[in-house]
């Protein structure tokens, strides 16, 4: 990577074995408004800390913040392309934006090294926050998903990696920085393993024990695969997937994790779009009749550098920079569906195509 170029946050951490991921809000409050943004400077110190204790732990955290929360926290100038969450889909076969303003993506080789970090962490933005979402992920046998399939075996990697996750010069004052979407779904595991195996392949679109990809002249246009897979231009679209499984057997909860980092949330937006409402409208991924999307929120990820002088951001709005402006591309977005009141503010648009 360039000298010139900031370091990354920790989006392209290797495929480790466990992870946390914690969803919170923030509290109204200027005081906790001040914690949460002294609290940056101090996340990559208490990673290092941590970690220090199993060097080979690969241990790593990425912060992000939603739409809402960075306006309150840190005002202009904004991320080009953040915005609440984008909902998509009919009835209960949904997208759904949940509340959700700060977002930990923790990952490690041993689970207690994620579960010091993640203590660590929420303890040191105390009230100031309020944890809605915590999930304990697995790696499960050889990177399956929970229902059964390798999970991001078309992942981009090395140069293709940073091409498709790190925002450039069409950003140039948030550069090294990425967006991440996240969902947690809950999959109705009696139903799924009641299928043949050649009919969970079909609606895969890849071998169960091989994990080969299948033929086009078989597989179906409404496969995972197939509505997933974006090409523009002549050249396919990639997002980086760190996906985990979790679930309490006792309680019958089984479940994925999916985290999607991409340099534009366009691209999973679209993928989302395909599978909850179809391409064409109808024909839509039947993975989803098996598997419900339980949250959704979308999050901008600074680079390392940026993280830690967030810590002495002017919050105040500039009136030539982002949703402060009435002529903001988020604010104009949202206002196509009601929004949420209240700090959290999470927003409910409809999903348009982004690719022609």
């Amino acid at each position: 990577m360039p000298n010139d170029i900031p370091e990354p946050q920790a989006v392209y951490a290797p495929i480790t074995r466990s992870a946390i991921f914690i969803v919170a809000t923030l509290v109204d409050g200027d005081a906790h408004a001040d914690t949460v943004r002294a609290w940056c400077a101090d996340v990559a110190a208490l990673v290092r800390s941590v970690g220090k204790r199993v060097p080979s732990g690969n241990l790593s955290c990425v912060v992000g913040f939603a739409s809402d929360a960075w306006d309150r926290l840190f005002g202009a100038p904004r991320p080009a392309q953040l915005h609440p969450f984008r909902e998509f889909g009919p009835g209960e076969r949904r997208a759904i934006a949940t509340p959700g303003d700060i977002l930990l993506h923790i990952r490690a080789d041993q689970m207690d090294l994620c579960f010091e970090l993640a203590t660590q962490l929420i303890g040191r933005l105390g009230e100031a926050v309020m944890v809605v979402d915590e999930v304990q992920g697995f790696r499960y046998f050889d990177l399956r998903s929970m229902v059964g399939f390798v999970d991001g075996t078309e992942n981009p990697t090395g140069r293709e990696a940073v091409d498709f996750t790190m925002i450039g010069d069409e950003d140039p004052e948030f550069t090294a920085g990425s967006y991440v979407l996240v969902q947690k779904y809950i999959h109705d595991m009696k139903g799924w393993n009641a299928l043949p195996v050649e009919t969970q392949e079909r609606i895969i679109g890849r071998t169960k024990l091989s994990d080969i990809e299948l033929d086009d002249a078989v597989k179906p246009t409404s496969s995972h695969s197939s509505l997933t897979t974006l090409v523009e231009n002549g050249q396919e679209v990639k997002i980086l997937r760190d996906n985990m499984p979790f679930g309490r057997p006792g309680s019958g909860e089984f479940g994925t994790y999916f985290i999607g980092y991409a340099r534009s949330p366009e691209p999973i937006e679209k993928m989302l779009e395909n599978m909850f409402v179809g391409r064409p409208p109808g024909n839509y991924d039947r993975l989803l009749d098996f598997s419900r999307a339980a949250t959704g929120g979308l999050f901008f990820v600074p680079s390392a550098p940026l993280l830690e002088t967030l810590a002495d951001r002017n919050p105040q709005p500039d009136s030539s920079h982002g949703s402060a402006s009435p002529a903001a591309p988020s604010e104009t977005l949202a206002s196509a569906e009601p929004r949420v009141d209240g700090s959290l503010n999470i927003g409910s648009l409809k999903g348009t195509a982004q690719y022609e």
